[in-house]
C-alpha cells in the first residue's frame, strides 16, 4: 500500500470500540481523511449494557481531569449528561470519605463532575461520533490479524471476521484499543517480532456491585460515600455512587482473595462488616434494582511496547491494550482520555514538522504514552503493594517511605482545606504528585505548620 502524501488523505483503523477506542477515534478525526472503528458488539440505539463491556454493571468514576478532556473533545457533553439526569458532584464537598484516619474534610473546590453510568457515557459519545461523515463503525466485526507489506516492516491493514465471512481492511495507521485481551503480543510473535515484556502486579482484589433506587425524600450531607481499607488488617472497602435516574451504584471490594459475595444476605453482611456502617445503613433503606454482579480481574498489567527495539510501522496500541489498572482506583477512563490526548499531541507535532510519513511514529508515540502512564501506574501499584498478599513486586524502603508520607498527608487533609484540596487534585489527575511535597503540604503533614 503506497502512503498518501497527506494524513488528510489517509485511513486510520481502530480495533475496539472501548472507551479508549472511541476517544482515539475522536482525535484521529482531527488528522485522517477516514477513520474506521471495528467493534465486536452491535451498538445499541439506547444506553444498554454490551457483552464486550462486562464491567458496565459496576461503578465507573470519571475523574475531573477525564471529564475536562472529554468536554474539550465533545463540547457540550457535560450539559448532555446533566440533561440525562446525571447529578453534579463537587468532589471535595459532596464526597464523604472514611479514610484510614477518619472522615474527610469537606470544602468546596472546582473539582466538579457529572457522575453517570458507563453505558450512558459511552452511548452519548457514540452518538456524537456518528455525526462525523468520515467515521464509520463496523459492528459485529472482529480483527483476527494484521496485514503486512512485502518486507514485513509496515502494517498495511487488518484481517477481519464479519458476519459475511473473512475480509481485509486496508489502513495507513492501525490503533489497537482492544483492551486487556489484546491479541497484539501474539500477532507480533507470529510475524517474527518480539512480544513486549510485561509487568503485572496483582493484589487479588475482587468486587461486587448492585444498583439501587435512591429512597424518596432521601437527604444527606453527602452525595458520594467512600469507605476505605486500612492496612494491614481491614481489607474491605466500598463506594456508593449516584448516577442518572436517581439511582445509586454500590460496589463492595475486598483485597487478598477476600471477595465480596453475590448472595443478597451475604452482600448486606459484607457491607455491615466495613469500618463504617454508613453505606450499609443507606442501602438498607433503598430498593434494589438489579442482581449482584461480581468482577475479579483486577491485576495491574503493563505491556512495555515502549521498550521494543523492533516494531512494525504504522501500528500503535493504546488504553488497556497497553496498560490496565486495578479498576478500584477509578483511573481507567481518565487514563484513556489522557492516552487519546497523547495520540493527538504526537500526531499534531508530526504535522507541525511537515512530516507526512508515519515512519518511526509508533516508537515516538509509545515512549510518550509510557511517560504519561508512569504517574497513574505508580498511584495504583504503590497502593496495591501495601498488602502482603500482592504478587508481582515487593516493597522497598522507598515505597514504604512513600506510604508513610502519604498517610501523613491524608491525616493533615482531614483538618486543612488547602491540603485536602491539593490531595484530591492529585487523585483526580489535575495536578502531578510532586505538588504533595510543597512546603504548604509537607510542613502540616509532618506537624510542623
Amino acid at each position: 500500500m503506497v502512503a498518501s502524501t497527506s494524513l488528510s488523505e489517509q485511513h486510520a483503523v481502530v480495533i475496539g470500540g472501548s472507551m479508549a477506542g472511541l476517544l482515539a477515534a475522536r482525535v484521529l478525526l482531527n488528522h485522517f481523511g477516514r477513520v474506521t472503528v471495528l467493534e465486536r458488539d452491535r451498538i445499541p440505539d439506547q444506553p444498554r449494557p454490551r457483552s464486550g463491556v462486562p464491567q458496565s454493571h459496576h461503578v465507573h468514576i470519571l475523574l475531573t481531569q477525564g471529564q475536562r478532556i472529554l468536554e474539550q473533545l465533545f463540547p457540550g457533553l457535560e450539559a448532555e449528561l446533566e440533561a440525562a439526569g446525571a447529578p453534579q458532584v463537587n468532589w471535595t464537598y459532596d464526597l464523604r470519605w472514611f479514610s484510614i484516619w477518619g472522615w474527610s474534610y469537606q470544602t468546596s473546590s472546582d473539582l466538579n463532575t457529572h457522575p453517570c453510568s458507563r453505558i450512558l457515557l459511552e452511548w452519548l459519545i457514540h452518538r456524537r461520533l456518528e455525526q462525523y461523515d468520515h467515521l464509520k463503525f463496523l459492528t459485529s466485526t472482529q480483527a483476527i490479524g494484521l496485514v503486512m507489506n512485502a518486507q514485513n516492516t509496515i502494517v498495511t491493514g487488518v484481517q477481519i471476521q464479519t458476519e459475511q465471512g473473512l475480509d481485509t481492511l486496508k489502513a495507513d495507521l492501525v490503533v489497537d484499543a482492544s483492551g486487556r485481551n489484546s491479541a497484539l503480543p501474539k500477532w507480533l510473535t507470529q510475524l517474527g517480532y518480539a512480544a513486549p515484556t510485561q509487568t503485572m502486579i496483582n493484589s487479588f482484589l475482587g468486587y461486587s456491585s448492585r444498583w439501587y433506587q435512591i429512597p424518596e425524600g432521601w437527604e444527606a450531607p453527602w452525595k458520594v460515600m467512600l469507605i476505605h481499607t486500612k492496612p494491614p488488617d481491614h481489607r474491605r472497602s466500598a463506594v456508593l455512587y449516584p448516577v442518572e435516574e436517581n439511582r445509586w451504584v454500590v460496589t463492595l471490594a475486598g483485597v487478598g482473595h477476600d471477595y465480596p459475595p453475590i448472595d443478597e444476605t451475604d452482600f448486606l453482611h459484607f457491607a455491615q462488616s466495613l469500618r463504617s456502617h454508613e453505606i450499609y445503613n443507606a442501602i438498607q433503606q433503598a430498593q434494589p434494582l438489579s442482581p449482584i454482579y461480581s468482577y475479579r480481574r483486577t491485576d495491574n498489567c503493563w505491556q512495555h511496547y515502549e521498550d521494543l527495539q523492533r516494531f512494525p510501522g504504522h501500528l500503535v496500541a493504546i488504553g488497556d491494550a497497553v496498560c490496565a489498572f486495578n479498576p478500584v482506583y477509578a483511573q481507567g477512563m481518565t487514563v484513556a482520555a489522557l492516552g487519546a490526548q497523547t495520540l493527538d499531541q504526537c500526531l499534531s507535532l508530526m504535522v507541525q514538522k511537515q512530516k507526512t510519513s508515519l515512519q518511526g511514529f509508533p516508537s515516538k508515540f509509545h515512549k510518550q504514552l509510557a511517560k504519561m502512564l508512569a504517574v497513574p501506574w505508580l498511584l495504583a501499584t504503590s497502593e496495591d503493594l501495601r498488602w502482603c498478599t500482592t504478587v508481582g513486586s515487593t516493597t522497598n524502603w522507598q515505597t514504604r517511605l512513600m506510604h508513610q508520607y502519604l498517610d501523613l498527608v491524608v491525616r493533615a487533609s482531614l483538618s486543612r482545606s488547602y491540603v485536602s484540596q491539593t490531595f484530591w487534585e492529585v487523585m483526580h489527575m489535575v495536578k502531578p504528585p510532586k505538588v504533595l511535597f510543597d512546603p504548604r503540604i509537607f510542613l502540616p503533614a509532618l506537624g510542623l505548620g
